[in-house]
């Protein structure tokens, strides 16, 4: 009998969670993320039967114990943070806000709204129907009694699968709704997790969202969601990590969290920011020859459309607007209508102009300024000036802060915070994918992961330093 673990004659003996957790933190540190692969490894490496005290614990005890960590991880967590913090590790100049997106334990076919497994369903008893006709038809022929069982084996598949799709439905009364309302595809066996596209092709997972301090890497909040959006994230995370930040700690993100709600978010609570948007190195003089070192796209991979050319020569910029005067003056030279005192278009407001039929008509130039010429009379124009509803354009605000010397300085070292981060768990600690189901679960195993390499940087930076 093990020492200090006490056992009944009908009872398996107990391991004690000061046992289990660091095995697990160790096998993950080496990137053994199966529970039976930790199991063999406690019966065969020595480290790991030093960690277990030789207790050979079952793969099933490892799995259960990772699932059902649920909320004391956090504590753990904090508690390894507030050494780091004690150790000097942690700066608070920048916190770096960037996630990654990793299949989890959920089949992509499994996915869909209530409608598309409504047809599922009937599809399923359609066919189950339509077999059981035929076998009513061949049992008065003389058919071979091996492949009529398969038949019959196949039938009560479909029966049994439109059942249980039937049962799903009814726990599962209405689809599953986004943030702005919209209906997002739910999954029959892990209803919390997200169907979502990466470089590598669309993925069935979950994003993992870290956010790493500048002084030293270290991983100062770690969250997993089921969403594909991760401008949906950013306000969740900044309140989680506004306990350990100062009045000038910078907060810096990628283009994946670039919104207005989110910028005005940052604004209103007085965070200092810098988040990029989509166009951020197009206006960078240092990306203008970045084309250069593209690789050819993977053609098993690569799932853009291919461009297309627009069927407009002129476009809005070749028209001279000018916003005192409200006119507008079209490539031709000729003066343009304005219709109505404003328009508004996805948020954006501004004046609309059209030209006149006596002058479009005989224009030699319409080939080159409608994409039909030969069906539409005259060209529209849309001039923008500003948001809707919005004192402060938020999103120019940023641009203007980005754009500045001191901003892309500033905003460069964000690559150097958190990328080499994610390049460590997913290539040392082989974090590749997520093996629970449940938002909490697929949580706890994403803080497991942060929390190893939140040790290790502790081993070499804190207390070896």
């Amino acid at each position: 009998m093990t020492p200090g673990i006490e056992t009944t004659p009908t009872e398996a003996p107990a391991y004690a969670p000061s046992m289990r957790l660091p095995v697990v933190l160790f096998a993950y540190s080496r990137g053994i993320i199966s529970s039976r692969a930790v199991a063999r490894a406690c019966e065969e490496q020595v480290t790991f039967i030093a960690l277990s005290g030789d207790s050979r614990p079952h793969f099933t005890t490892i799995a259960q114990f990772v699932s059902t960590l649920g909320e004391q991880i956090a504590p753990i967590f904090a508690a390894v943070l507030a050494v780091c913090d004690r150790q000097g590790l942690i700066g608070r100049e920048m916190f770096a806000i960037d996630g990654v997106k990793l299949p989890s334990n959920a089949a992509k076919h499994r996915s869909g709204t209530r409608a598309d497994f409504e047809r599922h369903a009937t599809k399923m008893e359609s066919a189950a129907e339509a077999m059981l006709a035929r076998h009513r038809t061949e049992d008065a022929q003389a058919v071979e009694p091996t492949l009529l069982a398969k038949d019959v084996a196949r039938r009560e598949r479909l029966v049994q699968d439109a059942a249980e799709l039937r049962a799903w439905l009814t726990r599962h009364s209405d689809d599953r709704r986004g943030a702005k309302g919209g209906v997002r595809k739910s999954h029959r066996t892990d209803n919390e997790s997200a169907k979502m596209a990466t470089s590598k092709g669309v993925i069935h997972g979950y994003t993992g969202v870290a956010t790493v301090d500048a002084a030293h890497q270290i991983i100062i909040d770690a969250q997993a969601h089921g969403v594909g959006a991760e401008h949906e994230l950013l306000r969740g995370v900044v309140a989680a990590t506004a306990p350990l930040c100062t009045a000038d700690t910078l907060i810096t993100a990628d283009a994946g969290y670039h919104s207005d709600a989110n910028l005005r978010t940052l604004a209103d609570a007085q965070v200092p920011a810098l988040m990029a948007d989509s166009a951020m190195r197009q206006r960078d003089a240092r990306f203008a020859t970045q084309d250069r070192y593209t690789q050819l796209p993977n053609p098993l991979h690569d799932k853009s459309r291919p461009a297309t050319k627009s069927a407009f020569v002129f476009s809005p910029e070749d028209f001279r607007y000018d916003p005192v005067a409200r006119t507008g003056i079209c490539p031709a030279g000729k003066s343009l209508n304005r219709r109505g005192a404003a328009n508004v278009t996805g948020g954006h407001v501004g004046e609309l102009f059209q030209g006149a039929q006596r002058d479009c008509g005989p224009c030699p130039r319409r080939a080159q300024c409608l994409r039909t010429p030969g069906t539409t009379p005259v060209r529209n124009v849309a001039f923008f000036r500003d948001r809707v509803g919005l004192d402060v354009n938020s999103s120019a605000l940023m641009r203007d802060r980005i754009d500045a010397p001191a901003g892309r300085a500033q905003y460069a070292r964000r690559f150097a915070t958190v990328e080499p981060v994610f390049a460590n768990l997913r290539a040392n600690e082989r974090l590749d994918r997520f093996t629970l189901r449940g938002r909490a679960k697929v949580d706890t195993q994403g803080k497991l992961y942060c929390l190893v390499h939140n040790i290790e940087k502790l081993a070499k930076s804190g207390y070896a330093a």
